[in-house]
């Protein structure tokens, strides 16, 4: 990332902090990837960029594939507009699903690796599988088996996840959080398949930075869809001390 570069990408928003909104997600983006799920923080010096920021800036999100009460709890900055379940809790419709995703989650037998049951949507991770080849075609039929039951599979960093069919997704959550809040102008920042809708929701608009979190894991696409491109967690860190 050249740094004259980005600071010219980032005063589409560091010259109206007021008029602007920052969306980030949280593992990957704030929180460095680890082993287990249950073992992901943001460092200390992330956490005081955040509470600078919510101070300075219109509208601060995070938008996570995790429950929003789960991020919360974690990232533990008050302030922040905090939306989990790829933008599935803004939808009203979500929540006749949970016992749907329950009941499917309890019926897979992932033993050998991790299960996490996040209330709407469940991740099946992959990440310390002995044989990663052969835990994705177990994962295959599983996903398979989702399909068949009107639910939606897709695979991301080591995991499958099964959500709900109601097209709800990280971008219509920015969507929303940009019309409710009545801002045109945003930070987007993502490292997964799934932060490509929250991209594509500020596509069009005059003062949007669009920032892929890149790792050996992500998709190549998110590179493509990125104004800038930063290559750790560490990275990312040094560019919210610019805005």
């Amino acid at each position: 990332m050249l740094r004259g570069v980005a600071d010219a990408l980032l005063e589409r928003i560091t010259t109206a902090p007021g008029e602007a909104g920052i969306f980030l997600d949280f593992d990957g983006v704030l929180a460095p990837i680890v082993a287990r799920p249950e073992d992901a923080y943001p460092p200390a010096d992330t956490r005081v960029e955040l509470e600078r920021l919510v101070a300075r800036y219109a509208l601060v999100g995070v938008i996570s594939g995790r429950a929003g009460d789960d991020v919360r709890a974690r990232v533990g900055v008050d302030g922040i507009v905090y939306v989990g379940s790829h933008g599935l809790e803004l939808n009203p419709d979500a929540e006749r699903w949970r016992a749907r995703i329950r009941d499917f989650t309890s019926a897979v037998p992932w033993a050998p690796h991790h299960t996490e049951l996040k209330g709407l949507t469940v991740a099946f991770h992959f990440r310390d599988a002995a044989d990663e080849q052969a835990a994705v075609r177990e994962l295959e039929e599983v996903a398979a088996r989702a399909t068949d039951e009107g639910l939606v599979a897709r695979f991301g960093r080591k995991v499958l996840e099964v959500l709900p069919p109601i097209g709800s997704d990280k971008g219509t959550a920015v969507r929303h959080l940009l019309e409710g809040a009545g801002l045109h102008r945003a930070l987007v920042a993502g490292d997964d398949t799934t932060d490509i809708d929250a991209f594509r929701a500020v596509d069009g608009m005059d003062h949007a930075v669009r920032v892929a979190v890149m790792s050996a894991e992500s998709p190549e696409l998110l590179r493509e869809y990125a104004d800038l491109v930063v290559e750790s967690t560490d990275e990312f860190l040094d560019l919210l001390r610019r805005l």
